[in-house]
């Protein structure tokens, strides 16, 4: 891994990828009862056909040193995904705002899904469960944006990250993996 000091201009040290990772272990809530600052938004940018931007909300889970995303295959975010996986996941932390840029491939090792499955039933709260395919994802409900069901799950594989670090020392930093 390259780690690249953006902040050498103000002599700040760069940041370790380890501790950033450490704070995505650490958990992030995806929706705080009042709404207030412990509520976070992972932004998910997709390339349109035309090779514009689409961005929009997910609800996203850190597993395993990566994101993992549900949507259907016929949202545009999905016929993007599909069609053209390069992708970003942006999320903003009290601690540091995070960007990480790599490719989303969908998951199709059943073993995977299920445990996606149950991280998002008993972490993040909805009762998703895998499907008859073994391969994706059903619930009673989910995000509007997402689709109807079946709801595939997604794993972002990184090819470089940057984060700005928000309290001190502060710090910006770039890797690429």
């Amino acid at each position: 891994m390259e780690t690249i000091n953006l902040a050498e201009l103000y002599d700040r040290p760069a940041l370790a990828w380890d501790d950033v990772a450490g704070r995505l272990d650490a958990g992030f809530a995806q929706a705080a009862e009042d709404g207030g600052p412990g509520r976070h938004t992972c932004w998910l940018t997709s390339v349109n056909a035309d090779g514009s931007p689409h961005t929009n909300a997910v609800g996203a889970i850190w597993h395993r040193g990566t994101f993992w995303f549900v949507t259907g295959l016929t949202t545009r975010r999905g016929r993007n995904l599909v069609r053209d996986p390069r992708c970003l996941m942006a999320l903003s932390l009290r601690e540091l705002d995070l960007v990480v840029e790599g490719r989303a491939t969908v998951a199709d090792d059943p073993e995977q899904v299920a445990e996606v499955a149950r991280i998002y039933a008993g972490e993040e709260g909805w009762p998703c469960q895998v499907d008859e395919s073994g391969t994706a994802l059903t619930a009673p409900y989910s995000a509007q944006s997402a689709g109807p069901p079946p709801w595939h799950v997604f794993r972002l594989d990184p090819g470089s990250a940057h984060a700005v670090q928000a309290i001190e020392p502060y710090g910006a930093t770039r890797w690429v993996f």
